[in-house]
């Protein structure tokens, strides 16, 4: 595969599905248009504002019905990174008692988490990347009358599924209000919000397929919502500023497509098992970061210990051969920096310190996934007897 560039890196952003780029070229074929027949503000009452309007509400359906929630529910935002910190800040709105979140919560969650006036604590994860729900009782109970609780419902690094029912079960017992983050998860597993227990869920286009720089915080109840930004009675004054009507719009394409897509999820997870054997095969003694936890299908977390290769160097050496994957999460500003989530998880610094993340999309191949194994191996496999359980990669 000389001088082929292969992109594995979908949990940092997928590509723009062709339905997404459609739906959105239309959208702005329609804001072009002449007065009288264009695309307007869809707070205008004239014509043209309630022409875009109903892309908006048209959109609101499709997103919804990715979740299996009430249209209603869904508020628009300018990224996921927005609808975390949208969901988050309930928090001292509803008057809880303290913030709880998963310790393995993507950077934004924790920043949000950290940021709250309100006391704020950690909920350790097993071993396996799973949130300890004895752990997360015990806190329940220490945390007061309303705890508030944000809890991610797939890992963005390891892929790791978290037990978003049974957690659900705990907070609302408990009193409690359950936010997820729901940015990895959306697209890549059948989710109905109101079955999970959540109370809301935060997601986000281009993780899908759709447009960057949209998102949404979506509602499985009605309740109400302090917005983060004030001046405008959009989102049902929920979330002031004019809507991104052509983003929307890519963004229900592409929630629409992924939600009829969902069968292909199956062919993912035999690439993904298929890439993990050819890493054991080249290294008996390779780490598989989550591997008896539920997973998302498209992802996959691992490392070689003692392979003398930081996760940093595996970068540069699989970019230059041609291989677009990361060691974590995509948003340190091209960073790669020690994993808070393997941290989480237990996992020795100089294990964690090589890990690598492969996740897949729907055009992946076998012959990319294998060609990356062998890649790697080539790379993090010491040809030598140093190195525990390694073997010369083919």
């Amino acid at each position: 595969m000389t001088g082929t560039r292969i992109y594995l890196d979908y949990n940092a952003t997928a590509p723009l599905r062709s339905e997404a780029a459609e739906a959105m070229r239309r959208a702005i074929e329609a804001a072009e248009k002449a007065s009288g027949t264009g695309l307007g503000n869809p707070s205008s009452v004239h014509g043209e504002g309630r022409k875009a309007r109903a892309l908006v509400e048209e959109a609101r359906r499709d997103v919804a019905a990715l979740l299996s929630a009430p249209a209603e529910g869904v508020i628009f935002t300018g990224s996921g990174t927005e609808a975390v910190n949208l969901a988050v800040a309930q928090a001292e709105a509803l008057s809880c008692s303290a913030v709880l979140y998963g310790a393995s919560e993507h950077a934004c969650g924790l920043g949000a988490a950290e940021a709250s006036p309100l006391a704020s604590r950690p909920i350790p994860l097993l071993a396996n990347g799973l949130v300890d729900l004895a752990a997360l009782e015990s806190l329940l109970k220490e945390a007061g009358e309303k705890p508030f609780v944000l809890l991610q419902h797939a890992n963005n690094e390891t892929g790791v599924v978290q037990p978003l029912e049974e957690a659900a079960r705990l907070v609302r017992e408990a009193g409690g209000i359950l936010a997820s983050d729901l940015v990895q998860s959306a697209g890549k597993t059948a989710i109905d919000i109101k079955a999970l227990g959540i109370h809301m869920g935060a997601i986000s286009a281009h993780k899908m397929g759709g447009p960057q720089g949209i998102g949404a915080l979506v509602l499985a109840e009605d309740m109400p919502l302090t917005p983060l930004l004030h001046g405008g009675g959009q989102e049902r004054r929920r979330r002031g500023g004019t809507e991104n009507v052509i983003g929307i719009a890519g963004f229900a394409a592409a929630a629409k497509a992924a939600l009829n897509d969902m069968e292909s999820l199956e062919d993912q997870r035999a690439l993904r098992d298929a890439f993990e054997a050819r890493l054991k095969e080249h290294a008996p003694g390779v780490v598989i970061f989550g591997e008896s936890a539920p997973r998302l299908a498209n992802t996959s977390c691992f490392a070689l210990e003692g392979a003398g290769a930081s996760a940093e160097m595996l970068l540069m050496k699989l970019d230059l051969a041609g291989f677009a994957v990361s060691s974590g999460a995509a948003c340190s500003s091209g960073k790669v920096a020690a994993s808070h989530v393997l941290s989480a998880m237990q996992v020795k610094g100089t294990l964690s310190g090589s890990a690598i993340r492969m996740s897949l999309g729907r055009e992946s191949t076998l012959e990319e996934v294998l060609a990356l194994a062998d890649a790697w191996a080539g790379a993090a496999v010491k040809h030598d007897a140093s190195a525990p359980g390694a073997v010369m990669a083919s």
